[in-house]
């Protein structure tokens, strides 16, 4: 049955989502609209036609059906850009759970308009010799501003409006005045704010190896032809992935088609940027949540334009205004930061999978240590697989060793840093090369507890410990990683009144404060959450130490990921086996790829690289087989636990989170859904877990409930996932919880 109303959102552009009007589908209409066409509707009170998009299709009047206008027309033709993102955006609605707006809101992000910035210039619009005639004329009737004005234009011809106003005191009267008299001319220049730093671009640019060219003949082959498919690139780390990823980017802008180029973090841009710029030139931008609205703005503005051929960002460049897309490459796209945290929780390798069907582009994958997901699919014929198995040039993957920190405490060492790994770092510096720690966690201390009663300083919104900051400050500080709470340090327990607190587990900070005292000439960076929050944070600490300004750069999951330093000669790797043990399926997938990733950025130069792994239990599979750099092993090991326990990727599974102000709401909303769908008639084909308390109960003051769905068939799980939207929805005590879906949850909860 055809839809008899529609949404529209009246002149949608980049910089603003505008309200939606409904209004009625006249019959000569019925079953023509579909989601995201362009029509034209009557508005106002004068009924003009206006342009507008439809985002939203039903049969229920939101007014008096005789208060509603009729839409007028379709506007045939291609479908815009902003139509196309507004589908993509109802898929990502129906998929992943949420409202149209919050879908809106996330392919089209920019949310107030902002002024552009012009440059504004002066020019003579006149002859030479009409001109001294003028000025002939303004002299005798004492126009002094017109004469310094008319002085300085038939000298230079032309001038900027600033000059004009600043160095001559000209008024905009005058220049007026003057415009009006056909003396000058005054000439606009919309100037675009600078998203990025100037990029320095003198190092050669390598050429494709044997393998490399089989690849890229391979894409372009294929693009050719009018095969578009999706390439999952296994390349292991050092061994030229990005090439690639450029050769084939030529392949699609040699057709005129546009490109969009995604990295997990906005740690990456700035090594990305670099690279790109070096080889494709200046028609290139990046976007990114650290520009500032009026930066947006101007690279919004030059992609409509058509003056950007590639874009280069995190997940949400994936909205890239492009209405020509002909490729879409995902870096490192293993990586838990393509999956959006905020509603809706969308991935972007699904995303982009979509968007690319969409515009009949490519799309290309690629990483070290591809996702179980993406890797199942490349097994099971729906990727096409390409592997790079040797590092470009002359490198060689690096030696690697695990070191068994109990027999490190027989021996009576108490230091973060094994023996091994302290007699490695020395001769680094020595040798004047540079050395990489990895600590995933930051701060100084894991948890602050006192030693009398045993108390743990927690935070008041949420059910986690405090974080020990700032240990080197006059005022340190206990910082909640979940919701920001933050709290004063006080050596004295609260509830029992006792001064033996005590700060446990470690961080980057407290690492970063041992290397002081073991090396003390030893210049040191640390690259975390905490260090990074300027605008230009990344780049700065990124290009110090590539520039030499440091020996040994200390940090979080966001130095492992893609950088290349050829003076980088060992990496060293705490605490290898603690993300093994956090709550959920995933832990081995993550240690696996932060450990061969992390390994991976040593002996990428001409030098041999070391590694070395710290745990305290070098037996476990998932650490021996990143100490080998064995991903076949790995995936094989894992897939068949996924298999057993039916987890994705052979499953597809729904994490359902009920939160409320009140416990005893969110239990009892919780299990009211839960038994809701158990009565559902496809509920023998899903299986359904729950509900239960996660492991953190309480975030933000919110008690949390979770239900999870499992099946193999992922349309049943977004069935029970429209059935539970539905019910929600209809509950009487909607206004006192939330509820949000995960599909293929990416964490514990």
């Amino acid at each position: 049955m055809s839809a008899r109303y529609v949404d529209i959102i009246i002149d949608i552009s980049h910089e603003a989502i505008d309200r939606a009007f409904q209004y009625e589908v006249p019959l000569s209409l019925c079953g023509k609209i579909s989601l995201g066409m362009q029509v034209q509707v009557p508005f106002g009170a004068g009924n003009r036609l206006r342009t507008g998009y439809v985002i939203a299709m039903g049969n229920e009047p939101k007014w008096k059906p005789d208060k509603i206008k009729q839409v007028h027309s379709i506007i045939k033709g291609q479908v815009p850009v902003e139509g196309q993102l507004i589908q993509l955006a109802e898929w990502i609605r129906n998929t992943y759970g949420s409202t149209m707006y919050q879908a809106l809101m996330t392919v089209l992000p920019v949310k107030r308009k902002v002024r552009p910035v012009e440059k504004k210039t002066l020019r003579l619009a006149v002859t030479e010799e009409e001109g001294n005639l003028r000025l002939l004329e303004y002299r005798r009737k004492h126009n002094v501003a017109k004469v310094r004005l008319l002085e300085a234009l038939l000298l230079h011809g032309s001038i900027p409006y600033e000059l004009a106003k600043d160095k001559l005191n000209i008024s905009p009267a005058t220049c007026k005045r003057l415009q009006e008299e056909g003396t000058l001319e005054i000439l606009m220049e919309t100037q675009y704010r600078q998203a990025d730093r100037p990029i320095r671009m003198s190092e050669a640019e390598p050429e494709l190896n044997a393998k490399q060219q089989e690849l890229v003949h391979e894409f372009e082959e294929d693009y050719r032809r009018g095969v578009r498919r999706t390439y999952l690139l296994h390349g292991i780390t050092g061994s030229g992935k990005t090439e690639v990823y450029m050769h084939a980017i030529d392949v699609v802008l040699a057709q005129e088609k546009q490109v969009i180029v995604l990295i997990p973090e906005i740690a990456l841009t700035f090594q990305t940027v670099m690279r790109f710029r070096r080889h494709f030139g200046e028609r290139i931008t990046i976007l990114n949540s650290r520009m500032n609205d009026g930066e947006r703005y101007d690279q919004f503005e030059r992609i409509r334009k058509g003056e950007v051929d590639i874009v280069i960002g995190p997940r949400s460049a994936l909205f890239a205004p492009f209405s020509n897309l002909g490729l879409i490459v995902m870096d490192e796209e293993h990586e838990s930061s393509y999956k959006s945290e905020n509603v809706p929780k969308y991935h972007a390798r699904e995303t982009a999978l979509q968007r690319a069907a969409m515009c009949q582009a490519s799309v290309i994958l690629g990483s070290a240590t591809p996702s179980l997901m993406s890797y199942y699919q490349a097994k099971q014929g729906k990727y096409r697989l390409w592997k790079l198995e040797q590092r470009a040039k002359t490198a060689c993957l690096p030696e690697v060793e695990v070191i068994d920190l109990r027999e490190e405490l027989r021996r009576g060492n108490r230091s973060r840093f094994s023996y091994r790994l302290q007699e490695l770092l020395k001769e680094r510096l020595d040798k004047k090369q540079q050395s990489m720690i990895f600590m995933n966690r930051r701060g100084y201390a894991s948890f602050v507890s006192c030693r009398s009663c045993g108390e743990v300083v927690n935070c008041p919104h949420c059910q986690v410990s405090l974080t020990y900051h700032d240990h080197n400050s006059s005022q340190p500080k206990l910082v909640c990683h979940y919701c920001g709470y933050t709290e004063a340090f006080v050596k004295k327990c609260k509830t029992c009144g006792s001064t033996m607190i005590g700060r446990f587990g470690s961080g980057t900070q407290m690492v970063e404060a041992e290397l002081a005292e073991l090396f003390p000439s030893a210049r040191v960076l640390r690259m975390d959450a905490d260090t990074t929050k300027g605008k230009h944070g990344h780049e700065e600490i990124l290009s110090a130490f590539k520039d030499g300004k440091a020996d040994i750069l200390v940090g979080t999951q966001m130095i492992v990921k893609g950088h290349d330093f050829p003076n980088v000669t060992l990496v060293g790797i705490l605490a290898a086996d603690l993300s093994l043990h956090s709550q959920d399926y995933m832990a081995g997938e993550r240690t696996f790829d932060l450990l061969t990733q992390a390994a991976g950025r040593a002996g990428r130069g001409n030098q041999k690289g070391r590694v070395v792994i710290q745990t305290y239990d070098p037996e476990q599979p998932v650490i021996q087989a990143a100490a080998k750099q064995d991903y076949e092993k790995f995936y094989d090991t894992e897939i068949a636990y996924r298999n057993i326990l039916k987890y994705p990727p052979v499953y597809t599974m729904l994490g359902v989170l009920i939160t409320a102000e009140q416990e005893e709401v969110a239990e009892e909303v919780a299990a009211d859904l839960a038994a809701r769908l158990r009565q559902q008639p496809y509920a023998g084909e899903l299986r359904i877990i729950g509900p239960a308390t996660p492991v953190i109960s309480k975030v933000k003051d919110m008690y949390r409930r979770i239900l999870y769905l499992k099946s193999e068939k992922e349309d049943l799980v977004l069935q029970g996932k429209d059935t539970l939207e539905q019910y929600a929805g209809n509950m009487e005590e909607q206004e006192k919880f939330r509820i949000y879906f995960d599909l293929n949850p990416m964490k514990g909860y």
